[in-house]
C-alpha cells in the first residue's frame, strides 16, 4: 500500500449482500477474523489502495478502500484466493462496485447504522463495523481519511440513538429469532431450547430470551465459563461441550450460531438418534451454516436459516421504520459535514504551498536590503512584511473555505496552484 496524500484516492466499496446474493454464495465468500486480516494484507500487497477495511458478516462481505482507480476485479480475485478457490466467474456477478465517492460513503453509513440490515436497525452490525475498523488499524491499512470517516460514522450512530426511535425496542436479528421460536413452539408445553455458541449473535439471542415466555433454555459453548457467565445473567442452565449431541437430542428447538467450519449438525448424525421421529426445530444463525438443510428429510424436523428470519411485525420495528427518514437525514448531514472537512484538508496543502512561495519571495527581497538596515530597522521590516504576508494569504484561505460549502474547492485550488506555479516550484514530485 503506497504512502500518498490522504485525499488523492477516492473512496470506493466492493459489496456483496443478502439483497442480491443467495445464502450459498454469501457462505462461499464469508470471512472470519483471520480471513479479514489476511485479505487486508493481500490488498496492501497487490493493489495501490491507500486505505482499506474489510467487513464480513452473515449478510454481507465488503471491502471499503481509497484509490484513484477501481480494483473490483482484483479484490474479487483476492477474496477467491483467500477462500481457496480459483474460479471467480460464479461469484463475480453478485458483487457490486460503488465507485462514486459520496455514494460509497453513504453506503458505509447506511450499513453501519443498520439501514441495510436484513432486520432494519440491527444493533449487532455497529459492533461488527468497529471490529473491522480495529483490524484495519492493526494492519496499518487506514490513514487520516478513513480514521475521520469511521469516527463520523460512530458519531452519526450516537445521534440516531439519542435523537430518534431507531434503536428503541429489540427489533434485531436476535429478537426476531426469539420471536420466531415463540411462534413456532406456541403449541408445545414447556418447550426445551438449546442455544449453541455465545458469540455476538448467540449472546444477543440469549439476552432477548429474558423477556420471552420460554422457560427452559440451555446454553452450550466450547469455552464453558462463557456459557456459565451468560446463563447466570439470564437464569438459564448450561451443559458441557462434550454432551452437545445428548443436548441436541433432548431439545425441542436448537439454535446454532457456531460457524459450520467448526461444528456441523448433519442428517447422518441426527438420523442416529433413538427418538429420530420426534418433532424438532433448528434455527441456523451461522455463517458458514452449521445445520444441514437435508435434516428436513427426517420426518418432524424443520430447518430455518438466517434468510428465513424476516422482519417481524412488532411495535419496536414499526417505530424504527417510522424513524428511517430522520436517520437518513442524520446520514446526509454527516456525509456533508465530513465532505467539508475532507475538502478543507484537500486545500490546506495548497495554502501552505502558497504561503511558502510568498515567504520565499519575502526572504529574498529582505536579504537584498538587510545590510543597509540597522538592527531595529531590520526587526521592523521583518514584522511589517510578515504581517503583510499573513493578510495576503488570509483572503484565498477564506475563499477556499467558502468554496468547500459550494462544492467547487477543487477548481479554486487548481486555479491558485496554476496562477502561482505552485506545483512546479514547491511540489516537484506530485
Amino acid at each position: 500500500m503506497k504512502t500518498r496524500n490522504m485525499m488523492q484516492g477516492k473512496f470506493k466499496v466492493l459489496t456483496l449482500s443478502y439483497k442480491n446474493a443467495p445464502i450459498a454464495v454469501r457462505e462461499a465468500v464469508s470471512l472470519n477474523e483471520i480471513g479479514c486480516r489476511n485479505l487486508l494484507d493481500k490488498v496492501k500487497e497487490f493493489t495501490n489502495c491507500t486505505e482499506a477495511m474489510v467487513l464480513s458478516t452473515c449478510n454481507r462481505t465488503e471491502v471499503y478502500y481509497t484509490a484513484d482507480e477501481g480494483y473490483a476485479n482484483e479484490l474479487v480475485k483476492l477474496i477467491a484466493l483467500e477462500k481457496g478457490f480459483i474460479a471467480t466467474k460464479k461469484i463475480q456477478p453478485y458483487f457490486e462496485s460503488i465507485t462514486d465517492h459520496e455514494a460509497a460513503m453513504t453506503h458505509l453509513f447506511r450499513v453501519a447504522l443498520g439501514l441495510e440490515s436484513q432486520v432494519v436497525g440491527d444493533m449487532q452490525i455497529m459492533n461488527q463495523v468497529k471490529n473491522a475498523y480495529q483490524w484495519a488499524i492493526e494492519a496499518d491499512a487506514v490513514g487520516p481519511f478513513m480514521h475521520r470517516l469511521l469516527h463520523t460514522v460512530f458519531n452519526a450512530n450516537k445521534l440516531a440513538v439519542n435523537n430518534t426511535n431507531f434503536r428503541d425496542g429489540a427489533a434485531s436479528v436476535s429478537y426476531a429469532t426469539v420471536e420466531m421460536v415463540e411462534e413456532l413452539t406456541a403449541n408445545l408445553v414447556e418447550p426445551r431450547v438449546l442455544l449453541i455458541g455465545v458469540g455476538d449473535i448467540g449472546r444477543d439471542v440469549c439476552l432477548n430470551f429474558q423477556k420471552s415466555c420460554i422457560n427452559h433454555l440451555t446454553i452450550l459453548n466450547r469455552t464453558h465459563h462463557k456459557a456459565v457467565e451468560l446463563a447466570q445473567r439470564v437464569g438459564a442452565t448450561t451443559a458441557y461441550w462434550e454432551n452437545v449431541w445428548v443436548e441436541i437430542e433432548k431439545a425441542d428447538v436448537v439454535i446454532s450460531s457456531v460457524p459450520g467450519d467448526c461444528f456441523f449438525i448433519s442428517e447422518d448424525k441426527l438420523g442416529q438418534f433413538p427418538n429420530v421421529g420426534k418433532p424438532k426445530l433448528f434455527l441456523d444463525l451461522s455463517m458458514p451454516r452449521s445445520i444441514d438443510v437435508a435434516l428436513e428429510n427426517i420426518p418432524g424436523v424443520s430447518v430455518y436459516n438466517i434468510d428465513a428470519i424476516k422482519n417481524r411485525t412488532t411495535e419496536a420495528l414499526e417505530l424504527r421504520l417510522a424513524s428511517i427518514p430522520a436517520v437518513e437525514q442524520i446520514i446526509a448531514d454527516s456525509v456533508s459535514e465530513f465532505q467539508v472537512w475532507a475538502n478543507e484538508n484537500a486545500f490546506t496543502p495548497v495554502i501552505q504551498q502558497f504561503k511558502s512561495h510568498l515567504e520565499q519571495i519575502r526572504q529574498q527581497e529582505i536579504a537584498r536590503y538587510l545590510k543597509k538596515l540597522s538592527a531595529e530597522e531590520a526587526q521592523l521590516v521583518e514584522a511589517i512584511t510578515q504581517s503583510m504576508l499573513n493578510k495576503i494569504v488570509k483572503l484565498p484561505a477564506i475563499e477556499l473555505k467558502a468554496a468547500c460549502q459550494r462544492g467547487n474547492v477543487s477548481e479554486l485550488s487548481e486555479s491558485l496552484s496554476a496562477l502561482f506555479n505552485l506545483e512546479k516550484e514547491t511540489c516537484p514530485n506530485r
